[in-house]
């Protein structure tokens, strides 16, 4: 359930609650292995509660999907790609940096993928769908470069998280611009 702020406190708090435990499951094991239970007695909740609020666990997922790629795309909204990825991939490092473990569980662990898959698709359908020269691309171009993009960018950030963020965030975001626009710029040459 996406709080709108006019919710009574009591609603506020268990939704919170729950978000929290299951950020904190995510933490903790693959998807597949949390259970409704685990994730009620975590939130200190009965299974009742929770499910006036989801009809089941992929909801509650499928949400907070909505939210991560819904707060990256506010950020990007103003730029234009392929111009301007430069902007877009520090965007991505700097908001991935402030969304916290469970972000990088899933945007790192390979036992996530189908959910990071949805998460980008979502922001390259809005980001990229607005871009003429990305329009005028045959589907197999479309995907060669979204999926070079991703990788890169996606790679960086799992190199950078899994070195224990001991190099310099800018330095990354530098290194990544070189590597992802230096293809880029070829590809639509």
């Amino acid at each position: 359930m996406i709080l709108t702020g006019r919710e009574d406190l009591r609603v506020i708090k268990t939704i919170e609650g729950i978000k929290t435990a299951f950020e904190q499951l995510i933490c903790e094991k693959d998807y597949e292995k949390i259970t409704v239970k685990e994730l009620c007695e975590l939130a200190r909740i009965n299974k009742k509660t929770f499910y006036t609020y989801y009809e089941t666990l992929d909801a509650l997922l499928s949400e907070m999907q909505e939210e991560l790629s819904a707060g990256f795309l506010e950020r990007i909204i103003e730029y234009s790609l392929p111009d301007e990825l430069d902007k877009v991939n520090r965007e991505f490092f700097l908001y991935a940096a402030e969304q916290g473990p469970a972000y990088e569980k899933i945007t790192c662990g390979g036992s996530y993928r189908y959910i990071r898959d949805k998460m980008t698709d979502r922001v390259n359908d809005e980001g990229w769908g607005r871009s003429n020269k990305y329009r005028q691309l045959s589907e197999f171009e479309k995907k060669l470069l979204i999926g070079f993009i991703n990788e890169s960018v996606l790679n960086a950030y799992r190199q950078w998280v899994e070195g224990g963020k001991r190099v310099p965030m800018e330095d990354v975001i530098e290194m990544t611009n070189r590597i992802v626009l230096g293809g880029v710029k070829g590809f639509f040459k």
